[in-house]
């Protein structure tokens, strides 16, 4: 039988001021998403992600220390615990972005898998993190220290990048020689000099390593910050690199596919690119 699995992305606008607590934006944020992971459920939905630290605002702008409140344990936090009765009640896996607390002083910026009987089955942690002006990240997160993980679920094998990731075809590779048949790259980023990129690279890595990409942003502004306008347009793309559904640039939003994962295999019997890489011939790219 042919392999259709329907997935869902998520895209909000935080719903607070900044001067909120960060507890008060956790409330606010999972109110907001409840009603979009009910609709999820009763569609059908079989895999659903959101955006990048969905509990709160991009913080990162700032380097104000009362965000790391922000951060909770994983799987042992409110959050996931949440979601996990979330993906049992409707039989639907999720990916949970989430700011994670390690232990005090050492925080990631970390997504949770969660497998559709409302287990729990690991975390992907953030490999690369910027640090440039508007994204003082470095000053929040711990690179990433978990490798690229791939999370065998009820429908397929899951893999997740998270933003700024994206930037970089290795991590990516490794996710498709992992096993990954859709990755997930829950992202905050706003237009300027990269809006050009989001629907260049991550197309470019669904047909590099023929799997399917879900790729999702915010939405909106966020002050005092005003780093400039989170445009949304969360999509999906096949392994042949076409985007097949894909949200506004400006709404709360939405976006449900139906991914035929049959044609991972006819992609990858047509483009060998696994069988014709060289990783003999790629030394430098660990050397330098």
């Amino acid at each position: 039988m042919p392999r259709i699995i329907k997935a869902a992305i998520t895209q909000l606008a935080n719903r607070l001021d900044t001067s909120a607590s960060c507890d008060a934006h956790r409330e606010a944020m999972l109110e907001a998403h409840i009603p979009y992971i009910e609709q999820a459920g009763q569609q059908g939905v079989q895999m659903l992600c959101f955006q990048e630290i969905f509990t709160g605002p991009y913080f990162c702008p700032s380097q104000d220390s009362k965000w790391y409140d922000a951060a909770e344990p994983i799987p042992d936090g409110p959050t996931t615990r949440l979601m996990c009765e979330y993906a049992k009640k409707y039989n639907m896996v999720i990916v949970v972005p989430i700011y994670e607390k390690h232990m005090t002083g050492v925080y990631y910026n970390t997504a949770a898998v969660i497998d559709a009987d409302g287990t729990y089955l690991g975390k992907y942690r953030k490999n690369h993190i910027p640090q440039v002006a508007g994204f003082w990240e470095k000053f929040f997160f711990k690179p990433g220290n978990l490798g690229y993980p791939v999370f065998t679920t009820a429908y397929g094998k899951v893999g997740v990048y998270i933003c700024y990731d994206r930037h970089f075809p290795d991590g990516a590779r490794c996710l498709g020689l992992n096993g990954a048949e859709i990755v997930f790259n829950p992202s905050a980023t706003v237009a300027g000099l990269s809006q050009y990129l989001w629907e260049l690279e991550q197309p470019a890595h669904a047909v590099a390593n023929g799997y399917f990409i879900a790729a999702i942003n915010r939405v909106g502004t966020e002050a005092p910050w005003n780093i400039g306008e989170f445009y949304g347009s969360s999509y999906f793309a096949d392994p042949r690199g076409k985007i097949i559904a894909q949200a506004s640039a400006d709404q709360d939003e939405m976006v449900v596919a139906e991914l035929d994962f049959d044609m991972i295999k006819q992609v990858r019997d047509t483009w060998q690119f696994f069988r014709d890489r060289r990783p003999e011939t790629y030394g430098q790219l660990v050397e330098l």
